[in-house]
C-alpha cells in the first residue's frame, strides 16, 4: 500500500508531508490515520526537536475526503494529537487549504504559507458546518474576522488568513521566511519547548475537553442530514446545490 505521509528529517525538524495528490491530500481514514502515527512517533523520539508538517502537489489540504472520510471521533483525536505534542509542529503552505485542511493549520503552533497559497471553510457550501476543526479555529482567531469566512465560504488569501489569525506568517518565499524560525526552535531546550508550547495551548485544550463531545455529535449530525447529501453531491456533480438562488 502506498503511504500518504512522507516523512524526512533535517538537522533534528522531521517534515511530514500529506502526500495524496490523486485526492489532493484530502482528509480520508487512512490519511489521518498515517499522520496520526507519524505524530505520534515523533512525540517519542528524543532526536525530534520540532516537526514542520506541509505537502505535495497545490493543495495542503482539500478538506474530508467525502468518499471516504475519516470518523469525527478519529479527526478530533489528530488535532489534539498536534495540540498536545511536546514538540512544536509547524505548518508550511504553497497551495490550497480547504474546509479540514484549516483546522490541522490552525492546530499547529505556527504557520507560514507562500503567496500562492489560498483558504476557505467551505463546509457551508456543502450544507453543513466547520463543527470540529472550530476546536482549534476558534480558540486562535479573531471572532469579527472568522465569522464572515465561516458564514460565507468565501476564498481568502495569505494577507487575511495572518490578520484573522490563522497564519504566523506569509511571503513570497515560505522556506526563507521559516529559517530563522526553525533556527530558533532548534537553538531552544526540549523541555523549554515542551513546558512553553504547555502554556500557549492551556486554552485550546480547554475547548477541546469542554466542546469535543458536542462538535462531534454535531459533524455526524449534519453530514447525515439531507441537505448534507445534496450538497455533497452537487460537489461531486461540480453543479450548484438545489439551495442556490
Amino acid at each position: 500500500m502506498t503511504a500518504l505521509i512522507t516523512r524526512t528529517r533535517t538537522r533534528a525538524v522531521e517534515t511530514l508531508s500529506l502526500d495524496s495528490t490523486g485526492t489532493r491530500n484530502a482528509l480520508s481514514a487512512a490519511l489521518v490515520g498515517e499522520l496520526a502515527a507519524a505524530l505520534a512517533d515523533c512525540g517519542t523520539d528524543p532526536d525530534v526537536r520540532a516537526v514542520v508538517l506541509t505537502h505535495t502537489g497545490g493543495t495542503f489540504c482539500a478538506g474530508a475526503d467525502l468518499r471516504d472520510p475519516p470518523a469525527p471521533d478519529a479527526f478530533v483525536g489528530l488535532l489534539r494529537a498536534i495540540v498536545e505534542l511536546p514538540k512544536p509542529v509547524v505548518a508550511r503552505i504553497t497551495g490550497h487549504v480547504r474546509a479540514g485542511g484549516l483546522g490541522l493549520v490552525a492546530a499547529c503552533d505556527l504557520a507560514a504559507s507562500s503567496a500562492a497559497a489560498t483558504f476557505a471553510f467551505t463546509e457551508v457550501r456543502i450544507g453543513v458546518a466547520p463543527a470540529v476543526i472550530s476546536l482549534p479555529v476558534i480558540p486562535r482567531t479573531d471572532p469579527r474576522a472568522l465569522a464572515r469566512y465561516y458564514l460565507t465560504g468565501e476564498r481568502f488569501g495569505p494577507a487575511e488568513a495572518v490578520g484573522l489569525g490563522l497564519l504566523t506568517t506569509a511571503a513570497e518565499d515560505v522556506d526563507e521566511v521559516l529559517a530563522p524560525v526553525l533556527d530558533g526552535l532548534r537553538r531552544s531546550g526540549p523541555q523549554a519547548l515542551a513546558e512553553t508550547k504547555r502554556l500557549l495551548t492551556a486554552r485550546v485544550l480547554e475547548t477541546f475537553d469542554r466542546d469535543a463531545a458536542d462538535l462531534t455529535a454535531l459533524s455526524a449530525r449534519l453530514f447525515s442530514s439531507g441537505q448534507a447529501r445534496e450538497g455533497m453531491t452537487a460537489f461531486l456533480e461540480r453543479r450548484d446545490a438545489a439551495w442556490v438562488v
